[in-house]
């Protein structure tokens, strides 16, 4: 019987590797697996290259991965947002990467290597920066810019609700870039604040399949970055 329900987030963690490309879910606070996150922070994994949209806030979830000393690269569309310190000061002092990559774009590139597409041209970027270095064509009488699919090794992202298949749903806007992460990633580890029984979602709003899903682990009472940073919290 398939059931994918994993005992804790640390049980969940546990084989991400040192070096590893890890996608996480998350458009600013909406959708941070807090939780997956700092139990990556004590399962030590190191020199991870870590895909999401921005670089967290205060000192807690992917901000506190980062403080950690686990990340060398990000790719990102806001490295320096509202609340985010601690990537700025060490991009500035030359101890983590940058890739800069708008946010269309990052989202476009993670579905197209969750579908198996390894390259697609966009207009955006032509003219600037971004597009120095990178193969270029005319169609018509636009340039256009190629741009990589992206994929990773894992994929950890937040839920509302799933089964032991494996079958996700989320809470409205939280649920951003994590089901075209979900397709991207050769593992993929979600937290959920309820685990049902199989059967119990409706399949017509079911937005990620278990197909897509290797882990779930619950999370009863999930944090929230704006709450603990209100408090002072630093993670660990």
């Amino acid at each position: 019987m398939i059931n994918k329900q994993v005992v804790s987030a640390k049980d969940a963690v546990t084989d991400i590797f040192d070096g590893a490309t890890v996608m996480v879910g998350g458009f600013g606070e909406a959708g941070s697996p807090i939780e997956l996150l700092h139990a990556l922070i004590d399962q030590g994994a190191t020199n991870l290259t870590v895909v999401n949209n921005n670089t967290g806030s205060g000192e807690v979830g992917l901000a506190a991965l980062i403080k950690a000393g686990r990340v060398a690269k990000m790719i990102c569309s806001y490295p320096r947002s509202v609340g985010s310190k601690v990537f700025p000061e060490l991009y500035k002092s030359g101890k983590i990467e940058l890739e800069l990559v708008p946010q269309g774009t990052l989202a476009e590139r993670i579905r197209a290597g969750g579908a198996g597409i390894p390259a697609f041209y966009t207009a955006t970027s032509v003219g600037t920066p971004l597009a120095d270095g990178k193969e270029q064509r005319k169609f018509g009488d636009r340039e256009y810019v190629l741009e990589m699919g992206l994929t990773a090794d894992f994929a950890i992202i937040k839920g509302r609700a799933a089964d032991r298949y494996g079958n996700v749903v989320y809470n409205k806007t939280a649920r951003n870039f994590a089901p075209i992460m979900a397709t991207a990633a050769k593992t993929t580890i979600v937290q959920v604040a309820d685990f049902v029984e199989a059967g119990e979602l409706d399949p017509e709003v079911i937005v990620t399949p278990g197909l897509f899903v290797q882990r779930v682990v619950t999370v009863t009472n999930p944090a929230f970055e704006s709450q603990l940073i209100a408090q002072g919290v630093s993670y660990p």
